[in-house]
């Protein structure tokens, strides 16, 4: 790397002297002259096209980084400390009930803000996840809520 980095700087420090060698060779122009040789051509239309082309490959560039980053997040299957979210169900505005496998044990959580309790341990061999009525959803809405205090 170092070796790497010297030859970058002295390939600089040969260049540099061309570099201003060339602007001392240009003839001096007066202040704000009109240039007629870089006088942009008639129609604008390449321009445009241009930087078209260069936001569209820009726009691609943005969404192929996205997709591969998402693939390469979600390819662990678990996560990687070994905790799967199986199922989850709103019952508020900050309160959840959430069914996770943590090494091959499901258990049923309540989610809250600042507080998750268990609140079963589920069978293992049945995968799916249990019917929940609206009543049951309103009842443990209920029952979080005075557990929390609120």
């Amino acid at each position: 790397m170092k070796s790497l980095f010297t030859r970058l700087v002295f390939a600089a420090w040969a260049i540099t002297p061309a570099v201003f060698a060339a602007e001392e060779a240009a003839p001096a122009r007066r202040f704000a002259a009109p240039d007629m040789a870089a006088a942009p051509a008639a129609g604008s239309a390449t321009g445009v096209g241009q930087m078209m082309f260069g936001l569209v490959i820009v726009l691609a560039a943005v969404f192929v980084i996205a997709f591969v980053a998402r693939r390469l997040r979600g390819s662990s299957g678990t996560g990687s400390n070994g905790i799967e979210v199986l199922a989850q169900a709103s019952l508020g505005a900050k309160e959840k009930a959430v069914i996770v496998r943590v090494d091959g044990e499901r258990l049923l959580l309540g989610v809250a803000t600042g507080q998750v309790s268990l609140l079963k341990t589920l069978s293992p061999d049945d995968s799916s996840p249990p019917a929940v009525t609206s009543t049951q959803v309103q009842n443990f809405a209920a029952l979080l809520k005075r557990s929390l205090g609120k």
